[in-house]
């Protein structure tokens, strides 16, 4: 997997994951899989598409997550 992709949840993130940061993470993923670090210009579409819906499955991951012993929740 990616080495660049860093844990977004507490305690090895100390404050709360940015849609920046989830976005980075989305990203690198699409980067990873697809192999290319910047598309060529027909596939940016299906590219953005997917960095997307990695960093919306990120960003609800993240919300769902009960970290106990961690305090609260990531808030939306």
């Amino acid at each position: 997997m990616c080495r660049s992709i860093k844990t977004l949840r507490p305690p090895a993130m100390p404050e709360e994951a940015t849609d920046a940061d989830i976005r980075a993470a989305a990203l690198q993923y699409v980067r990873k899989v697809s192999g290319f670090r910047a598309p060529a210009a027909h596939n940016q579409e299906v590219f953005e598409r997917a960095v997307e819906a990695v960093a919306q499955a990120t960003a609800a991951l993240l919300d769902g997550l009960e970290i106990r012993g961690a305090g609260a929740q990531r808030a939306s």
